[in-house]
């Protein structure tokens, strides 16, 4: 079969955006990235600014898409944080933060790098904001009208035959739900808008959520807050922070302050934050039902990627989560560009519309609400090694793969200095196990 080669738009130069771009160019197609702000990045370009509605509920709010807050630290160690063949090592000059869990100032400057270093960033014009993407004629995948508007407000369009979803997930927050939520006199912001900890000082803090950013932002306020207090499911105590105080779900809330949580428990409040997720997002897209989000489940995408009815012209990058994120981020951009060049074959429609009912019959059968339909614990690093192996390429390296399970473990063993309390370094040398001695050999003098 000849080499094709197409028209494609990019939408968003966050990290998924930058690796298909990249990707789709070595394949031979034509690239365009379209991005709303002025610099490459996405979610890990800091922003000071907070939305006017802090729980993200008015569809009228101008959208801040960052939802990063000032201390961040990445969560995943830095082997895993680059793609494969563009390592997120620490260069002198270039990259300052040499810490095994980097801030994301540093994680900014990687993405920034590896624009420029792979040419990327020409492909990008920054200040267009896609505002609709919608099929030119129905039953013609291969013809797509990409509408823009800039920022002086001038709105143009131009026709694609294959458009690439990479907005990211980081942006419309998901709200805790509970009786006299909407009615509590107290402040209450989502997590997404949450920046640096001074407006907490001497207040009582609930926060809702136990995740990754639960317990960052609770470590973050925990010095200047009266009392920060965490609302969670989890039927055990974490020793995670000392001085937090821990409690079940919250049950209702008072209009007097009052917060009751499910044990019985209460306590008089100032503050909630919800720390509770987020939920996908495609406003530009118009899909006349054929690709929908629903109790945050995107469907229908055969390998969380192509809408059968629509493969290979629409395609999302970066729809899984609980992952290594850039490396799928990058197997999939593969996969994508190599589909659409013509080198890798797609199963027939309706093959992979059986693929995703059965898919989705797993997770019930594993008892997994559909929100979790995107995240990759059912079988781990099985998705990650079938892309792999659709790709030509060997699995993924066994130390990547223990590197993951064991960063991820780490709050709940070293408590809450983890990130740099792991001697990361020491790890690489000998306790990912002796049979991949190359690999972080490698890895070490790289990353």
């Amino acid at each position: 079969m000849a080499k094709r080669s197409v028209k494609a738009a990019v939408i968003g130069a966050g990290m998924s955006g930058l690796i298909a771009a990249r990707e789709l160019r070595r394949e031979g197609h034509r690239v365009v990235v379209f991005e709303k702000g002025s610099e490459v990045g996405g979610t890990w370009v800091y922003d000071p600014r907070v939305e006017s509605d802090p729980l993200g509920l008015d569809p009228g709010r101008e959208v801040i898409h960052s939802s990063m807050y000032k201390s961040l630290r990445t969560n995943l160690p830095r082997p895993i944080m680059g793609f494969l063949d563009y390592p997120c090592d620490a260069k002198p000059g270039v990259w300052d933060d040499p810490r095994p869990f980097p801030g994301h100032k540093e994680v900014l400057r990687f993405l920034q790098g590896f624009a420029a270093d792979s040419g990327v960033v020409e492909l990008v014009r920054f200040g267009h904001e896609v505002v609709r993407v919608e099929q030119v004629a129905e039953g013609r995948n291969d013809e797509w009208v990409v509408e823009w508007r800039t920022r002086d407000g001038e709105a143009s369009a131009e026709a694609f035959e294959a458009v690439v979803v990479c907005n990211g997930k980081y942006t419309e927050p998901r709200l805790a739900e509970f009786p006299g939520r909407s009615t509590w006199r107290g402040e209450q912001i989502h997590s997404h808008n949450y920046r640096i900890p001074e407006p907490y000082k001497d207040k009582i803090v609930v926060i809702i959520g136990n995740g990754p950013s639960g317990i960052d932002i609770a470590k973050d306020i925990l010095h200047v807050a009266k009392e920060v207090h965490l609302a969670s499911r989890e039927t055990t105590k974490l020793e995670i922070l000392e001085g937090l105080f821990q409690h079940s779900p919250i049950n209702h809330a008072k209009e007097d302050g009052k917060i009751v949580f499910q044990d019985g428990s209460s306590i008089y409040a100032d503050a909630i934050i919800h720390c509770s997720g987020y939920k996908y997002h495609f406003p530009f897209l118009r899909m006349n039902g054929i690709v929908n989000v629903e109790d945050n489940c995107v469907a229908p995408l055969y390998q969380h990627v192509f809408p059968p009815a629509l493969a290979p012209w629409l395609s999302f990058i970066g729809v899984p989560y609980r992952t290594i994120a850039f490396v799928v981020s990058e197997l999939q951009s593969r996969w994508v560009a190599k589909i659409l060049s013509g080198k890798i074959l797609l199963p027939s429609e309706e093959e992979m519309t059986s693929s995703v009912h059965e898919y989705y019959h797993r997770i019930e059968a594993a008892g997994w609400p559909k929100r979790h339909t995107h995240r990759l614990q059912l079988e781990k690093f099985d998705y990650e090694n079938w892309l792999a192996g659709e790709l030509g390429l060997t699995p993924l390296e066994k130390w990547r793969q223990n590197m993951y399970f064991t960063s991820v473990s780490l709050p709940m063993t070293l408590g809450e200095n983890w990130r740099d309390t792991w001697d990361a370094e020491k790890w690489m040398k000998g306790e990912a196990g002796g049979e991949e001695e190359s690999d972080k050999i490698n890895c070490t003098s790289e990353c």
